[in-house]
């Protein structure tokens, strides 16, 4: 593994939170000058690659792996697409635990679900289905996810505690040997009209 690699692994792991120059030094084990050299070739190494749709941003002292500007008008178009608008096993997951669980920081959804959450994340707050709702104090100062007004709209909910009981659905299962999927069922229904 070289130093490029490493970084570009970091950078899409983190996602959209992007991650910090020194984070990138502490992790690889390396001064901050170097690591900041490395960024810098990977960005020109991205600019030079026609082939290559990716670039990196320095969003105050955070660096984000992104896509070019040029790509815009194609991601909105998929955006707008009746395909992209499913949720996948893993957003709905991701969404559930946000909406059960609210305040929750990327991290914590990760530990519940045992997965890289980073993409689903990025699906539901392009969706307007989740927001940030602060920052935790301390290191990293990771985001605090909650769900939206349109998420309380969209599933037709005046307040978090008309969510469905976990625990009752739990003993329904239990009775019923069925899985459940929290908002599948909804999402279909909004998918059909």
């Amino acid at each position: 593994m070289n130093q490029l690699s490493q970084i570009e692994a970091l950078l899409f792991v983190v996602g959209e939170e992007g991650i910090e120059l020194e984070e990138i030094a502490f992790t690889l084990e390396r001064p901050t000058a170097d690591v900041y050299q490395s960024l810098t070739e990977l960005k020109a190494k991205y600019a030079e690659d026609p082939t290559s749709a990716l670039t990196i941003l320095e969003v105050g002292n955070r660096f984000v792996l992104t896509t070019k500007k040029v790509y815009a008008p194609l991601l909105k178009e998929f955006a707008r697409s009746p395909l992209a608008n499913r949720l996948s096993q893993a957003a709905l997951e991701t969404l559930s635990i946000i909406a059960y669980k609210q305040p929750i920081t990327r991290g914590e959804i990760d530990e519940l679900r045992g997965v890289q959450s980073s993409g689903a994340v990025q699906t539901l707050v392009s969706r307007q289905l989740i927001e940030e709702k602060g920052r935790v104090e301390g290191p990293g100062r990771a985001i605090l996810y909650g769900t939206t007004t349109y998420f309380m709209d969209y599933f037709g909910l005046k307040d978090l505690t008309e969510l469905p009981d976990v625990q009752q659905m739990e003993t329904d299962l239990a009775d019923d040997e069925e899985t459940l999927d929290l908002f599948y069922d909804r999402f279909k229904e909004k998918d059909e009209n």
